[in-house]
């Protein structure tokens, strides 16, 4: 939430961190400023809302200044505003601060400051952070970054800052704790943000600050530093990321470019997690027949008898899709908890258990927190109580990844759009293999039924491409027909009801129509009394072990005026209970999710986009949950 850039180098500062600002609105668009030096001068450019108005305010300015912050807000202290934008800056006007996260007690800082004088123009936690530095400045700091040092350390909760000074014109200093935090390494110019999109146009040569670091940026190089001072030796590394992974190559909209890269995701993820050959050979984490090769260690699953799961949002219903199969396929018992609940409430400690945290971004941090705590409270204990935890993320550069000892990685490609999407899709891939890879390990499936599942899997990207070309038109048309629908019901059973949650998850996000998900046999137990005409029911019945179950259900919902509409095979079965019709290929029942969603993906965005909403950019929404 809220993103960061920040820049020194040779060319003019504006337009780079303007640009860059563009890349990372989908982390907050409540307001967006920028903040530049030049001859010993701050000046600060703000407005509320979109980017565009920020840009507009700066249009026939020249300014030619090389080093500069900026910010795109996603509101927690104080209202959309102008007067609550970043970057703020000291009462002189001296110091100024972008940041992203939260200062906890800011309250207790800003009273002390202004029993010392210094008055305060917006209702922002972060508005303290530039006077604490300029008083720190004014009465014992040899220079900014000890400044920023003795601030940090005066600050709870969860933080990226970057700080500008008109005393200081050739420096930038950076501080991060608990939210992420970027360099990026130019030809003779440096750069930073709260996530690499903003680096990429620029450079792939990127280096994270870990929690409790700081680091100085000088037209000369980039020095980074721990909170007590100490000086620190670190790398950057090359990202493998491409510029045009961050376009919308045609498509109107990220979320809608991203629905459609979908069977290329699954094509990644059976590249990256499966053997290439039907009989592999043996390897170090990889035991032989085995056909899916995760490089996971043997130690991670030695004498496991349980996993919980720790996600938020989507992930979590990611992570009760993985349920199902890591005890179906798997025999393990497995629970899934909202990383926000177990963090103040978490269950009792049992006994060989995998601890696994899903997050799209690595960044969430409800899921680093209950991670952290988890870690913290198996430490010191007997061996079959000692931490093992896994993250599932599409950041390998994250702080999640940083972390866990060991990740998979969901290899989805970068995405914009704040509902997500294929990063979804790819969480679920990541799942199956893994729940392959623990049934082999355990010897309760051989390899021959784990390939059949496999060559499902290997015809899922064509049967998602298809299901693209058949429904895209349907389902626009479609969707121009709940223009007034102000509430939807999803229901679907086993393995289908978390996509049920997850359609109705993305249609509250992009369309602010209110939905809900249930178990569909859980529907005559009180949810049955919502519906009426004006309420359409979504169902999923795939064929398999409870498809006629589920079509019982569907008719409960039909015979009290319900608009029925199905995500079904074309059945003439089907077609005889359903008033519309979402067709998907035949799968196997437990391979039919990855499909499944797909046309509840579509559907969301083009009634989003008829309602002339912005679908990559919902309101109130930000694409990294990066405080809590």
């Amino acid at each position: 939430m809220c993103g960061i850039v920040g820049y020194i180098g040779t060319q003019r500062a504006t337009e780079i961190l303007l640009t860059g600002l563009e890349k990372l609105e989908y982390r907050g668009y409540d307001s967006a400023g920028i903040a530049t030096v030049w001859e010993g001068k701050i000046d600060c450019v703000r407005a509320k809302g979109k980017l565009q108005n920020l840009r507009d305010k700066l249009t026939n300015v020249e300014n030619p200044a090389q080093i500069g912050i900026g910010h795109t807000r996603w509101a927690t202290h104080g209202k959309p505003a102008e007067h609550n934008a970043h970057p703020h800056t000291d009462m002189a006007r001296q110091v100024a601060v972008v940041q992203n996260g939260i200062v906890e007690n800011y309250a207790s800082l800003r009273e002390e400051l202004k029993e010392k004088g210094y008055e305060f123009r917006s209702e922002t936690d972060t508005e303290v952070i530039p006077n604490l530095i300029a008083e720190i400045l004014s009465t014992n700091s040899s220079s900014l970054l000890d400044a920023l040092r003795q601030a940090v350390n005066r600050l709870s909760g969860a933080f990226a800052i970057a700080v500008l000074s008109g005393d200081y014109p050739d420096e930038l200093i950076l501080a991060r704790q608990q939210a992420p935090l970027v360099i990026g390494f130019g030809q003779g110019e440096f750069f930073c943000a709260s996530d690499t999109p903003a680096l990429v146009p620029h450079t792939r040569a990127v280096l994270p600050l870990e929690n409790g670091e700081m680091a100085r940026m000088t037209p000369l190089g980039v020095e980074v530093y721990n909170f007590a001072g100490d000086r620190l030796k670190k790398y950057p590394f090359t990202l493998s990321w491409n510029p045009v992974q961050v376009e919308k190559q045609g498509f109107k909209h990220f979320m809608l470019k991203e629905i459609h890269e979908q069977p290329g995701v699954v094509r990644n993820c059976l590249e990256a997690y499966l053997q290439t050959e039907k009989h592999p050979q043996a390897s170090s984490n990889s035991p032989i027949g085995n056909p899916v090769n995760l490089g996971l260690p043997e130690e991670l699953f030695q004498d496991l008898e349980m996993i919980q799961i720790l996600a938020c949002g989507t992930s979590w219903h990611a992570g009760l899709v993985g349920k199902y199969l890591l005890e179906q396929l798997a025999g393990i018992p497995t629970q899934v908890q909202y990383a926000s609940e177990f963090r103040y409430a978490p269950p009792p400690i049992t006994a060989n258990t995998l601890t696994i945290g899903v997050t799209q971004s690595g960044e969430t941090a409800d899921t680093l927190a209950a991670l952290g705590m988890e870690q913290q409270r198996r430490a010191g204990g007997e061996a079959k109580y000692q931490s093992r935890i896994l993250g599932i993320t599409n950041r390998s550069e994250s702080s999640l990844a940083q972390m866990v000892s060991h990740i998979i990685n969901t290899h989805a490609g970068i995405e914009i759009g704040v509902a997500a999407t294929k990063t979804f899709v790819a969480q679920l891939m990541a799942f199956y293999c893994l729940a392959m890879d623990l049934a082999y390990r355990r010897q309760v499936r051989s390899a021959s039924q784990l390939e059949e599942i496999i060559d499902g899997l290997r015809q899922l990207p064509r049967e998602i491409e298809l299901t693209l070309e058949t429904q895209s038109g349907y389902i626009e048309e479609l969707a121009r027909e709940f223009n007034e629908t102000k509430d939807f019901i999803f229901v679907g059973r086993g393995i289908n009801f978390p996509i049920a949650l997850e359609g109705a998850l993305k249609l509250k996000e992009i369309s602010y129509i209110h939905a809900e998900g249930y178990p569909a046999g859980e529907m005559k137990h009180g949810p049955i009394a919502l519906l009426d005409a004006k309420v359409p029911v979504m169902a999923i019945a795939m064929p398999g072990s409870i498809y006629e179950k589920v079509l019982s259900n569907a008719q409960e919902a039909k015979a009290r005026d319900a608009r029925l509409i199905g995500v079904t095979p074309k059945e003439e079965y089907a077609a005889e209970i359903f008033d519309d019709l979402l067709a998907v290929p035949m799968v196997e029942e437990i391979l039919s999710p990855i499909l499944t969603v797909i046309p509840l993906q579509l559907l969301a965005y083009h009634i989003a986009a008829l309602r002339g909403l912005d679908v990559d950019q919902p309101r109130n929404l930000a694409k990294s949950v990066t405080v809590e």
